[in-house]
């Protein structure tokens, strides 16, 4: 093979063996990944796996006739999208059916019975004052307690210094601001409340009693086991996080986990619940544009909640941080924590800060599904089998095999000794679309459902498509005279171009359905779009490298009748030959 000329590299297709060693170490490491992870084989959907399918059907709250509504039922079916995501279920579908029923699928291998127990209950959102609270996993040592100091750190889900103002005419200038601080210092865990910090006292697991003996020893056993709680939690822990606070009840102190605006968790030991999310009337994510605040959200309670509220701050703003702060807990999750600085009793308050739009509309709807006014009884439970899907998948591989078959039947009859490209090629990419699925079954819980297999089978006309395009160029290069090897190199920037082209298509199809279709559409458009970019990888990595190196052998260069590359069968044009410029005449008189 003949050098690059002088001041040009030699490209990468003049070293194929280069890119066919890459693609096949690639498929060798990502085998090794797969077997590695104890997941040889794609994760499986509900219709392929089996399952449980949950019938809700909703139910008014008192006082609220008219709450059955597309509104509140699509708010719901978030709260149990949330929920379900939250136990790690992958694949799960929750969806309405008519005007009052939400029908929950949940594959198998997930626990049944906690997922019931999640998507069946109304969401809870409640007010609880802050006791004690710290940087999960961070060197404290300490007892939570009411009289507790803290240092200061970057803290909860909203941003450091985030204000929380009254809005009401009453008190203008009333505010709880998030404190955004976490304890780092000691708690003694036989401090006693302080005059300050007397509204927390009873919720704290240390406040001392001047009741009987056997309150006392009952309050000192009840402060001893939430203590153990608080020094034991880790909310870094997905599996501790999910058990924190189990079992606690609305009145009782318990410990919550929470996410700071740095990323970090936050662990919580909080008092009784003062107010409840049935207390809030609105709340709506609003910008400010009088005082160019940015982003804040607004509340506004009931009267009954009013009052509550009224009296939580009014405690809480004579406490030190970080007992003037208050919880706002979510299905045991704190997504809220701003601190009080004097009692708020105009009725409605806002919170505001750092917000961007996105934090503030997400802590508006977190408000919004504590007060839903709807409850759901489970109409129905069924377990789903695998038998029908099975028998559907064994039909459609069935006929992708059939497919596959016929694709192959062609490739060997038209082109003959190009198949031994093709076949290859093909081979290539289900090894590498089966291990990347498997892989992503652990990675991002992706489980293979019936239309994804469909995707899948829809793939391998794209992938020989691809082919095909390369080789009728190969093909109408040597038609026109040229021998293999520079009909190969001519041909390829040709069909590149118009392959990436084709493919580009597809792939946004895919995106697009992937975006705006729910359910196991999703899994057809992602499995599409997966192989559309492995059909890139493998005729950029293997199909062309491969063609360049068979072009070197006598089998394929001379144009024999079985290499699908015969000059004649072709009907190529007579060799394209230079041919030297005729010299100009010469002039007798300058002879």
């Amino acid at each position: 093979m003949a050098a690059p000329k002088k001041g040009r590299s030699a490209s990468a297709q003049s070293r194929p063996g280069r890119s066919l060693a890459f693609i096949l170490i690639a498929i060798a490491a990502l085998t090794g990944g797969m077997f590695l992870s104890g997941h040889p084989t794609p994760r499986l959907g509900i219709d392929l796996a089996g399952g449980t399918s949950i019938t809700l059907t909703a139910k008014n709250e008192p006082g609220q006739p008219n709450a059955i509504n597309q509104t509140n039922m699509n708010t719901a079916v978030d709260i149990m999208n949330r929920r379900v995501n939250g136990l790690g279920v992958s694949e799960a579908e929750v969806q309405t059916q008519g005007s009052d029923n939400i029908i929950v699928n949940i594959p198998k291998g997930t626990n049944s019975k906690e997922a019931r127990d999640q998507v069946g209950t109304t969401a809870k959102l409640y007010f609880r004052p802050v006791l004690a609270t710290e940087v999960s996993g961070s060197a404290a040592s300490a007892s939570p307690s009411p009289s507790a100091s803290s240092s200061s750190s970057s803290k909860a889900t909203d941003k450091a210094s985030q204000k929380a103002t009254s809005s009401s005419s009453a008190s203008p200038t009333s505010s709880a601001t998030s404190q955004g601080r976490a304890v780092t210092d000691a708690l003694k865990a036989d401090s006693t409340p302080s005059a300050s910090s007397s509204a927390s006292s009873s919720a704290s697991p240390s406040a001392s009693s001047s009741a009987s003996p056997s309150a006392n020893a009952s309050a000192s056993a009840a402060a001893t086991k939430l203590q153990a709680q608080y020094t034991a939690l880790n909310c870094a822990d997905k599996a501790q996080r999910a058990k924190a606070g189990e079992g606690s009840k609305a009145t009782d102190p318990t410990v919550a986990c929470g996410k700071n605006s740095s990323g970090q968790w936050q662990k919580y030991v909080l008092g009784p619940a003062e107010v409840s999310g049935t207390d809030i009337k609105s709340a709506s994510a609003v910008f400010d544009t009088q005082s160019a605040a940015g982003w804040k959200v607004t509340m506004e309670f009931t009267s009954g909640g009013s009052k509550k509220f009224a009296d939580i701050t009014g405690k809480l703003a004579k406490n030190q941080s970080p007992q003037n702060q208050f919880a706002i807990v979510l299905d045991g999750d704190v997504v809220s924590d701003p601190f009080v600085q004097q009692a708020l009793t105009g009725g409605s308050a806002e919170i505001s800060g750092s917000f961007d739009q996105t934090e503030a509309q997400s802590l508006a709807n977190m408000l919004k599904y504590g007060a839903l006014p709807l409850t759901f009884k489970e109409s129905s439970v069924t377990t789903v089998t695998a038998a029908l899907g099975g028998e559907q998948l064994h039909a459609g591989l069935i006929a992708g095999a059939i497919g596959l078959g016929l694709v192959v039947i062609y490739l060997v009859v038209y082109y003959r000794g190009l198949s031994i490209i093709a076949i290859p090629s093909l081979l290539v990419s289900g090894a590498l679309t089966y291990v990347i699925m498997a892989l992503l079954g652990p990675t991002i819980g992706f489980a293979l459902n019936l239309p994804a297999v469909c995707g899948a089978i829809v793939a391998i006309g794209i992938t020989a498509d691809s082919f095909i395009v390369f080789f009728e160029r190969i093909r109408d290069e040597i038609r026109e005279g040229r021998s293999l090897r520079p009909a190969v190199e001519r041909a390829w920037p040709r069909a590149r171009r118009t392959i990436l082209v084709s493919d580009f298509v597809s792939f946004l199809a895919a995106a697009v359905l992937f975006i705006v279709t729910v359910g196991k559409v999703q899994g057809f458009a992602f499995t599409l779009g997966l192989t559309t970019v492995l059909d890139v990888v493998v005729v950029f990595f293997f199909t062309k490298p491969l063609m360049t190196l068979l072009a070197r052998r006598k089998f394929y260069a001379s144009g024999s009748k079985w290499s699908g590359l015969d000059p004649k069968a072709l009907g190529a044009k007579p060799p394209l030959r230079r041919t030297r410029r005729p010299s100009a005449p010469v002039d007798p008189k300058e002879a």
